[in-house]
């Protein structure tokens, strides 16, 4: 029987992302024997490799009969060269997924449950549609603590997790998202590790935003750093600042974001749980959440926020770390630079006490880690805001984070976009409001945050005066096709309002 269902293998080199899909003629013996089509999910195996992929039918001229077309990210699970021999079978049944209908139909799953699901999805045994399926009943506050408190845990338990032996308190700190530009972890790093403490930042890329952390840093230097990386770079600086998804970490949690980020969705307990998934995964003993609020930030209102405070504290204290939420404003975006090229300009002029150094990211930056300082020192806030300023304003900071970059790999030169365009305001006023949303959106039109120096420089800051045909912002793109579809789209947008003087 296994040798009936024997495919040499052609490399059909189609990017299909993480999903593999394995293309197979509509007159294949292996489809007609098991009535197989398209869409039908099969095992593929190859020596002791195993992956689950989702059948392509082909037209028969595609390829010879007794052939099978592997898309890339299959060829690479399966560790196999074109021409060798797969065998393909029905997939093994995958029992979770009676737990997800259980949720659609609104009742709550159980620890057994949250688990068995998460390794399904870590063991890539879901299909896109599937992982899709339970995101989206997951989203809109459909769990409750003890869901999120086991979805956390489950994430952590399928990765690997660093320890810190001689670190007894071990930092780190978050944002929610939604505030374009805000930018505050490279410089929260570089402050409090040059206090000495413990601070293995592991970030990720953006989901919904055109920059996280990770793609702001990976225009400076590595990213992609192994766990034993890691662990060298904090040893000789006691901080890093390293891409969380190529660590294994918390391996599910980025199946997850892959497809919340085609959603555009960030559900409330798959945020919570992806959050403090991560930071467990990293040995971190305290954490920071700083969560904005604002009328087009990703948290509206301060009663959601309080909401979220309380669930990341119980989340946390669950799971054995220590959160401290701070609520803070996000009616506007921070900093000058949105998309990592460009914020990775604020951040670098901040550490320099550059005179264009954008003076909200530096306040920003000082109020989270004087917080840590607090945590870790048991001192007052004020006290630890006093112990941030001097750091940053010596020039220590920006030495550290030199050190950093140097041990991460070496410090990059910041590209430049091919093309930009500097839209001028049309009326005479006071900047009255910036939608973040629409300009986040904005900024990935023009190509953020896959292209490094895509992006937006923002001239005007909500409350400053303007007048009719000074510049409001600098578009910037590798593309002028993409340059041209944003600026279509902001004109059609309403991103700034400007209140006119009477």
């Amino acid at each position: 029987m296994e040798a009936l269902n024997t495919l040499k293998v052609i490399d059909i080199g189609i990017d299909t992302y993480h999903e593999p899909v394995v293309y197979m003629r509509s007159d294949c013996h292996i489809c007609r024997s098991e009535g197989f089509t398209a869409n039908s999910r099969v095992a593929v195996d190859y020596g002791e490799n195993q992956i689950v992929a989702t059948i392509n039918v082909v037209d028969e001229k595609v390829f010879e009969p007794g052939n099978a077309g592997l898309s890339k990210i299959a060829m690479q699970r399966l560790g196999v060269a074109e021409g060798a021999s797969i065998s393909v079978s029905h997939a093994p049944v995958v029992t979770s997924l009676a737990a997800v209908r259980k949720k659609i139909f609104g009742h709550k799953l159980n620890d057994e449950e949250v688990t068995e699901i998460v390794q399904d999805i870590s063991d890539h045994r879901y299909s896109d549609i599937e992982i899709a399926s339970f995101l989206s009943v997951c989203a809109g506050s459909r769990l409750d603590v003890d869901e999120i408190i086991a979805l956390t845990q489950a994430m952590v338990a399928c990765g690997k997790r660093l320890s810190w032996p001689d670190s007894p308190m071990v930092l780190d700190k978050h944002c929610i998202g939604g505030l374009p530009g805000n930018r505050t972890t490279p410089l929260v790093v570089a402050i409090v590790s040059t206090a000495g403490l413990t601070i293995p930042k592991t970030s990720s890329r953006a989901i919904t935003s055109p920059a996280g952390t990770a793609d702001t840093m990976e225009a400076l230097t590595t990213v992609n750093l192994s766990l034993a990386d890691i662990q060298r770079v904090v040893a000789e600086t006691h901080g890093c600042l390293a891409w969380g998804g190529a660590v294994n970490l918390s391996p599910a949690d980025d199946l997850l974001i892959r497809i919340e980020r085609a959603l555009d969705l960030d559900g409330e307990g798959q945020l919570i749980a992806s959050v403090l998934s991560k930071k467990i995964a990293a040995g971190s003993t305290h954490a920071v959440i700083d969560i904005p609020v604002g009328p087009t930030a990703k948290v509206r209102s301060q009663k959601e926020a309080e909401r979220l405070t309380s669930l990341f504290t119980q989340v946390g204290a669950a799971c054995g770390i220590q959160i401290r939420c701070l609520i803070t404003d996000g009616s506007q975006p921070v900093g000058r630079g949105v998309g990592p090229v460009e914020e990775a300009r604020d951040v670098l002029a901040v550490l320099q006490g550059g005179n264009d150094a954008p003076e909200d990211l530096r306040e920003r930056a000082l109020f989270l880690a004087a917080h840590l300082f607090s945590l870790a020192f048991q001192e007052r806030y004020e006290q630890g805001l006093e112990r941030a300023k001097d750091i940053l304003d010596s020039g220590a900071a920006w030495t550290q984070f030199q050190r950093i970059l140097t041990a991460q790999g070496g410090i990059k030169s910041l590209p430049s976009a091919d093309f930009q365009h500097t839209e001028t305001a049309t009326s005479t006023g006071t900047l009255q409001a910036i939608d973040n949303r629409q300009l986040a959106r904005l900024a990935k039109l023009a190509g953020a945050p896959n292209v490094a120096a895509a992006g937006l420089r923002l001239h005007k800051r909500v409350g400053d005066k303007v007048e009719r045909g000074e510049p409001l912002f600098t578009l910037l793109s590798d593309t002028e096709g993409e340059l041209q579809y944003a600026l279509a789209y902001y004109r059609q947008a309403n991103i700034f309002t400007i209140g006119v003087v009477s």
